[in-house]
């Protein structure tokens, strides 16, 4: 997959990255994969698949992590290849991208990973479109060098993506001026409307969210320049296995991309 097909919309429309938080099974993966395709192609939005195969970083012990990663990143292949969309999938270490890298176009690099020069070398170096997402501990600015590890590495197909800034101890929050600063190194910048919205390090141990301003943010995302959206995405967010708090209603996201293609064709 070539960075080229993020920008391939006839009118100029954004790109965009959705799905579940994690991939719990083969049948839910391709429903929603196939549910999203159709609303992105009646849009023209080009769209890559998103599901993470294992979440490594979560508060819990007893948090589920995944169905098994050669399972489920076997079911993201399967995503891409029934239907024809590239897929993408985070990775924690260099052995992760050893592991994965057959099976994904986009390698994402996690934000509180988005320092670590060896797992950034590793993605390089395997051609593929790698995905950084900025720490919540960082200022925009800082992004342009967590990418120069991966361009000095020999590979440009390098995006960027916004997904809030720590505030306090147990919220998040989005600095809109730091999307056109980061789009100022030339890399496309995408907004991660999901995860900006969480509320980490409850006392429960598990992740909150205020998934009810999805919209404002996407919103807002939109009219600032985000070349691209992140959305998680799920039938059920209630009964999901991960990050249920914060993920968009399924049957929402084609209303929700609806309003803010109008709202791009305006701004560009």
């Amino acid at each position: 997959m070539d960075i080229e097909y993020l920008k391939s919309s006839k009118s100029g429309n954004f790109f965009l990255l959705a799905g579940p938080c994690v991939i719990e099974g083969e049948k839910m993966a391709l429903d929603i994969a196939e549910h999203i395709k159709r609303i992105a192609e009646r849009l023209d939005i080009p769209y890559v698949f998103k599901g993470s195969y294992r979440k490594a970083n979560r508060s819990r012990i007893d948090s589920f992590t995944g169905i098994g990663d050669e399972k489920a990143l076997k079911i993201l292949a399967k995503v891409r290849d029934t239907l024809g969309i590239p897929v993408v999938s985070d990775v924690h270490s260099v052995s992760d991208v050893e592991m994965a890298a057959d099976y994904l176009d986009i390698i994402q690099i996690p934000a509180f990973l988005c320092r670590q020069t060896e797992l950034l070398v590793a993605a390089a170096q395997t051609g593929k479109i790698v995905n950084i997402k900025k720490g919540q501990f960082l200022s925009p600015g800082a992004m342009k060098f967590a990418a120069a590890k991966v361009t000095d590495s020999g590979n440009h197909n390098v995006i960027l993506t916004e997904r809030g800034t720590t505030f306090g101890y147990t919220d998040l929050i989005i600095d809109y001026r730091g999307i056109p600063q980061m789009k100022e190194t030339g890399f496309p910048v995408v907004l991660d409307i999901t995860h900006s919205l969480q509320q980490p390090n409850q006392e429960s141990g598990v992740t909150g969210g205020k998934p009810e301003l999805i919209e404002t943010v996407a919103r807002a995302g939109i009219a600032v320049g985000a070349d691209g959206l992140f959305v998680e995405t799920h039938p059920d967010p209630a009964n999901a296995k991960s990050d249920g708090a914060n993920m968009l209603r399924l049957d929402l996201l084609g209303g929700l991309l609806e309003r803010l293609t109008r709202i791009r064709m305006a701004v560009i």
